[in-house]
């Protein structure tokens, strides 16, 4: 298992940047709740 999280650590976290990065220039497609965005996150925006 350990090594498993050694050679695709680098990759887990480069589809967590780019999945963050992906949501966080969309909205909640739940009508009834959408959380704040981080501070840090908000840098990641397109617009």
């Amino acid at each position: 298992m350990k090594e498993f999280i050694k050679k695709n650590s680098g990759f887990l976290s480069a589809l967590a940047l780019v999945l963050t990065t992906f949501t966080v220039n969309s909205t909640c497609f739940f009508t009834m709740h959408q959380d704040e965005i981080p501070e840090v996150a908000k840098k990641l925006r397109k617009f």
